[in-house]
């Protein structure tokens, strides 16, 4: 071989290990891999009945609703045993099995050695804290899945966080059809609530003596913005951490969108019905505000964020939505 051609040959060769590296790398205390795209290591592959992990926010949900049921769910939002870790809307598809609950309590701190105990085939941490030792750590036990490099801290958006679980689940073209089934109903509601077309809209919830929004790739604003809606323009100006904005109590009128959702994180839903800030706003006293406790399965759900959850809620809200905007 000449040497022009040995060149050609060992540069094709350096490119083709760049490319897979840039979606795999093995972690320094194992031979698991660490993965923000299964599908790009040829070598990659699970048992007929793979033992499952969920550790991201509804990664174990998304697995179940993609025919695999997770031998672990880490309970972010304390579902508990009643509805096996997941929301009403997916509790079902585990049938008798029960899988073991991760309390949420740790916020993200893992026991190590309950995982190790567990044996996992997989480790599903996407919508996650990006955390690289945490990362490295559960490498050591088994293959991960992560969020894609550079993403924020549980800021993957639904419709990735699926395709991802997907691909490591060997179900792509599931995948593909759970999302499609959900844009399907987004879809027909939008056409059936063409006023939505372009109105001012904040999701908004009160927590502690301050308040926040949620952005453009979170769930919880997105499948509004798929029904015709608009970030409020002030929204936009605040600072972002990612998939959310803290709303000073001085900035509370950058909530007063045509059109606003409602909820609390922790305080019981009187807090944000007594709220005088909030009762000042136009978009409130108009009644043009659609205010659904934290605990209602509609809003939990969108919190959940998964394909299934997310119909669950957009068939629940929607009609209040629409009652709203009717009084513009």
């Amino acid at each position: 071989m000449s040497t022009r051609r040995l060149g050609a040959f060992l540069a094709l060769v350096a490119a083709l290990l760049l490319a897979l590296t840039a979606c795999v790398k093995t972690d320094e205390g194992g031979d698991n891999k660490i993965y923000d795209d299964p599908s790009a290591d040829p070598g990659f592959s699970l048992p007929e009945n793979p033992r499952v992990i969920g550790l991201g926010w509804s990664d174990g949900a998304i697995a179940l609703e993609l025919g695999v049921k997770p031998i672990a769910i880490y309970d972010w939002m304390a579902f508990a045993d009643a509805t096996k870790g997941v929301g009403e809307w997916d509790a079902p598809a585990f049938g008798a099995d029960e899988p073991t609950l991760i309390s949420a309590q740790s916020q993200g701190e893992f026991n190590y050695q309950q995982l190790e105990e567990l044996k996992p085939d997989l480790i599903l941490n996407v919508r996650a804290k990006a955390d690289q030792k945490v990362t490295d750590r559960l490498a050591q036990i088994a293959p991960v899945v992560t969020a894609p490099e550079g993403s924020g801290d549980f800021a993957v958006n639904w419709k990735t966080q699926t395709e991802l679980i997907g691909k490591a689940l060997g179900k792509g073209d599931a995948a593909e059809k759970l999302i499609g089934e959900t844009e399907s109903t987004s879809n027909r509601l939008k056409s059936e609530n063409p006023d939505f077309a372009g109105k001012t809209f904040v999701n908004a919830v009160k927590f502690g003596t301050a308040y926040g929004a949620y952005l453009a790739g979170d769930a919880r604003f997105d499948v509004f913005a798929a029904l015709g809606f608009t970030q409020n323009p002030p929204v936009e100006k605040l600072e972002s951490s990612g998939f959310f904005a803290s709303v000073p109590v001085e900035r509370v009128a950058d909530l007063n969108a045509q059109v606003a959702l409602l909820s609390t994180i922790s305080l019981p839903v009187a807090d944000l019905q007594g709220d005088q800030r909030l009762n000042s706003l136009a978009v409130v006293r108009d009644g043009r505000a659609v205010t659904i406790p934290e605990t209602d399965p509609a809003n939990k759900g969108l919190s959940a964020g998964t394909p299934v959850s997310l119909k669950f809620s957009l068939e629940q809200i929607v009609p209040k939505l629409a009652a709203a905007v009717s009084k513009l």
